[in-house]
Parts: structure tokens; sequence; C-alpha cells
């Protein structure tokens, strides 16, 4: 689920998709909102989604990345900061095993264990070292050995297979975790944090499973949500 759109991958592989559509994210080549399930144009053999702020992205089964929806900070990572109504394929981007995608941004995991990213940028959230917004994709500095990402609000979360979690981005309600409340450019270690098996980002906030079935959390909290 998107900020306002839902996305739906059935077992046929193709992709169905409801709810906001002003910036095309539903990707039937309309920007004709809608509160029943309609099929994303031209997408068959998907093997997993993902849904960001008002974007939405497919993995193909030979690792390619399609996208759709809004790309005004270049979020779709076709080398252009045009909406996409139906899927146009994500720059020069293969042998991706995962996506995830954030209010403005996008992370994709790719199966030698980098991480690359695109869109806004920022408070760091792309993890190269700048704040400079990127419309197709760029790696992640000093990062290998990931086996999950997770796209925050404007903050990104990966997985080590050491079990240790990376983070960077913004971190003005500390969700990055790392003790201190200053953003990051480039990835660095949540503090104290071991044996995780599984992650999650929320807008503001951050959520680690650890090998234990015990929980962990960090940043915003005015909901209750850490």
């Amino acid at each position: 689920a998107g900020y306002a759109h839902t996305v739906a991958l059935k077992t046929d592989g193709s992709v169905w998709a409801f709810g906001w559509n002003e910036q095309g994210q539903l990707g039937d080549g309309t920007t004709i909102s809608g509160s029943t399930p309609v099929a994303v144009n031209g997408l068959t053999g998907v093997t997993a989604i993902a849904a960001g702020g008002n974007h939405t992205f497919a993995l193909m089964s030979d690792g390619t990345v399609r996208a759709w929806g809004a790309n005004d900070f270049g979020e779709l990572g076709d080398g252009a900061r045009i909406v996409q109504s139906t899927p146009v394929p994500v720059n020069a981007l293969t042998d991706v095993v995962a996506i995830s995608a954030g209010q403005y941004f996008t992370l994709a995991l790719k199966s030698d264990g980098t991480v690359v990213a695109w869109g806004a940028n920022g408070f760091g959230q792309l993890g190269d070292g700048t704040t400079t917004s990127r419309s197709t994709p760029v790696a992640v500095n000093g990062l290998t050995g990931v086996t999950a990402v997770s796209a925050g609000g404007y903050h990104s979360v990966a997985l080590k297979s050491d079990g240790s979690v990376w983070v960077w981005g913004g971190n003005f309600e500390g969700q990055l975790g790392d003790g201190s409340a200053m953003d990051q450019l480039t990835p660095v270690p949540v503090s104290g944090l071991t044996g995780v098996a599984a992650i999650s980002a929320g807008a503001f906030h951050t959520i680690a499973l650890t090998s234990d079935r015990s929980v962990r959390a960090w940043g915003a909290n005015d909901f209750g949500q850490v």
C-alpha cells in the first residue's frame, strides 16, 4: 500500500491496483481514481511489487524493474521527471532481487548484495554521500552483504547477512537508531543491534525482528508506534 493507493500481485504474475490515481500511480493508462481493482497495463511475469507515496514498482522475473506514477524527484528512475501512467523500465537496472519504495524515493537490492537507490535525496536517503536527487539509480556507498532493504518516509534501512542493520537518510525523529539526531548521507550501523532477521521502516520510525523473535523499535513515537 502507498499513500492513497493499493497494489496487488496475482499468482499469474499480473498486477492490479486501486485507489487514488491523479499521478498515474494505478498504471492503467489513466489518471482516474477508482475503488475497484484495475489491471496495470501490459505487465506479466511480475514476482514482487512495491508502492511508494504516489509511485509504484514491479520486479520482473528477469531481474529488471518497471515503474509508474509520480516522478517529480526522479522517483521512477527512468531518467526523466515526467509522470508515467503506464509502466516504464528503470534505467540500466538488472539483477534485482528485492525492491522497496519510500515517500519519494526507491531502493533496490541486487543479487550481489549491493543496493542502489534513486529519487528524492534531500535528507541523504539515497546513501550516495550527497543530498542531490537522482532520476536514475546510484549505488549506496560502501554497502555489501545486504539481504533485505526497507524504505521509510525519508530514511533507508538495510539488513546485512551478519544480522546487523545499517541506516541512512533523515534522522529528525531518531529513526536511524544510531544514537544521534543527525541525518546520515551514507550508511551507519544501528547502535547495539545484532542478530536481526527482518526489518521494516515506517514514515518516521523503524522496526527490527531479532532471531530470538523479539522486536526492537525506534524513532517517532507520538502515536505509540514504538
